[in-house]
């Protein structure tokens, strides 16, 4: 078997050395895997309900105008919330028990109830589904071999432009988050460029960064995301996707900051591999280049397998644009594509494909996102405990929400406007999804804003910086643990690299919220 030659891989001296040099100095700390990490929040979540009395809102609907077109949506009324009362007519704990029958949430069971629940729409089962499949199908591609050669075929045809894959595919993605809201699509893309960034001297965290991260700078700073801005506006009662003349160079702002930050990282691994915070997990995609025999092909079959490709891509963007398809629709679309890049392996011989071959090679790669889909459910069970997301329903979270906005209605102007950065970015730990976020939060913080000096514009810009931002690091996001999942890059890792970026992030978005505020912004 033949290493397929590329200038930017690490000599094997240099891929051992760190492990040598690890044995004799050995880290005093030891980041907790993800899922430990995932259990003692889960337990705070616990504790929580036997100090934080329960409650909920009333409902109401909103109408506001998109596009020329009146919608609706249903939202908290912002003066509704009620503790709800015991027998002697005080505020009422309802303390998570240790295990609950009957379809109930305890607290050892609060990792089977978070996997199974939600519905085929969202999380946390349709998220999980939609993994699995796509992990399937995108195992059937890669074991036809196209992807691997023909990342050798770009990777020769474009030598000394490489460091041009960061800047365009960054921009690509986050354009992809401002326009249209792009998220779980990251996934699967991911699966198909990490290969590419590890050939390049890269690493698994590079390909998150120019992926799933860019996707939500852009989902953060948009200036007409219509799963956030749009409904935030809406819902504050201003016209929707107006300020867009502050919030574009916002975005290329943040876009920029992105771009420069992932470059300069990635080319000090370029440099030197082993400062990879995920050069152990990387060792997996650099062992199978290793130990794969890549023949030097491109014929018909493989030209076909990547013209699938990408008309797949272009039909599911066009589907998530025109046709508001969600993960239903987008898990059949990847399903099709696998199961068809297998009959073309299969007729064309490529890397010797059969029917059980593929069969097994769907398998494999839904293997690959086994571990994800553990964190994902584990993560969506911390909001059980807290009672749910739902207003009308009495829990801890609504308790802390009506909470929060009295804190804040007691602030300083300008300090209000930034501890609205600071709710929204915490509260999205619990609530990650945005238009859910908006319904929850927007009708509270928009007339807060009117009694505290703050325009409703700002408010909405502290919403969608403060829940997009956070979803590059927050554990409960779905889409965040299926790309580090694809990309073989543990949370606690990832956290180890990113938390630089999230401060940096975070300082630059609460100067353009308090910038705006004094801007007058509106």
């Amino acid at each position: 078997m033949t290493t397929p030659p590329s200038t930017n891989q690490p000599t094997e001296a240099a891929q051992t050395a760190p492990a040598s040099s690890a044995s004799h100095t050995p880290s005093p700390f030891q980041m907790p895997d993800t899922l430990v990490i995932i259990f003692f929040v889960a337990l705070l979540a616990g504790l929580m309900t036997y100090f934080i009395p329960i409650g909920s809102f009333q409902t109401q609907e909103v109408h506001y105008l998109a596009d020329g077109v009146d919608k609706a949506r249903t939202v908290v009324a912002p003066t509704s919330f009620a503790y709800q009362l015991d027998a002697a007519g005080e505020p009422k704990l309802q303390p998570v028990a240790l295990f609950k029958g009957e379809g109930g949430v305890g607290f050892f069971n609060f990792a089977f109830e978070g996997l199974t629940s939600g519905s085929k729409w969202g999380s946390a089962i349709g998220v999980i589904m939609f993994m699995l499949v796509i992990g399937g199908s995108f195992g059937v591609v890669m074991a036809t071999g196209t992807i691997d050669n023909g990342i050798l075929k770009l990777i020769d045809k474009t030598r000394g432009n490489e460091k041009l894959f960061i800047p365009v595919i960054f921009t690509l993605f986050s354009l992809g988050g401002a326009v249209f809201g792009m998220g779980e699509e990251a996934i699967a893309f991911a699966i198909i460029i990490c290969p590419l960034m590890i050939r390049l001297g890269y690493d698994g965290i590079t390909t998150v960064m120019v992926t799933y991260v860019a996707t939500q700078i852009g989902f953060a700073s948009s200036w007409m995301n219509p799963f956030s801005v749009a409904i935030a506006q809406g819902i504050a009662g201003i016209p929707v996707l107006s300020g867009s003349e502050f919030r574009f160079p916002m975005w290329l702002g943040f876009t920029l900051i992105g771009i420069v930050f992932t470059m300069r990282y990635a080319h000090r691994i370029q440099q030197q591999p082993s400062l990879s915070h995920s050069f152990q997990s990387d060792a997996y995609f650099r062992e199978h280049h290793a130990n794969t025999t890549l023949e030097s092909r491109f014929n018909l079959g493989d030209i076909l397998v990547l013209a699938l490709l990408v008309l797949t891509m272009v039909w599911v963007i066009w589907g998530v644009v025109v046709k508001a398809w969600f993960i239903p629709e987008i898990a059949s679309q990847f399903f099709t594509m696998g199961m068809v890049a297998g009959v073309i392996g299969c007729v064309f011989k490529l890397n010797g494909l059969t029917l059980n071959k593929v069969a097994q090679s769907f398998k494999d790669g839904a293997k690959t996102m086994l571990e994800p889909a553990l964190l994902v459910g584990c993560a969506s069970g911390i909001l059980l405990l807290l009672g749910g997301g739902a207003p009308t329903e009495p829990s801890v979270l609504n308790t802390v929400l009506n909470s929060a906005g009295g804190v804040i209605g007691h602030l300083p102007d300008a300090l209000s406007a930034w501890f609205m950065l600071l709710f929204q970015s915490v509260f999205n730990f619990f609530v990650t999804s945005g238009s859910g976020q908006a319904a929850l939060t927007m009708p509270l913080m928009a007339p807060l804003s009117d009694i505290v000096g703050v325009t409703r514009q700002v408010a909405v810009l502290a919403f969608q910086l403060g829940d997009g931002l956070t979803n590059i690091i927050v554990p409960t996001s779905a889409s965040l643990m299926a790309t580090l999942g694809v990309c073989r890059v543990d949370w606690g890792n990832w956290l180890k690299f990113v938390w630089r970026f999230m401060l940096l992030l975070m300082l630059v978005s609460s100067v353009m919220v308090i910038g705006a505020h004094y801007l007058g912004f509106n």
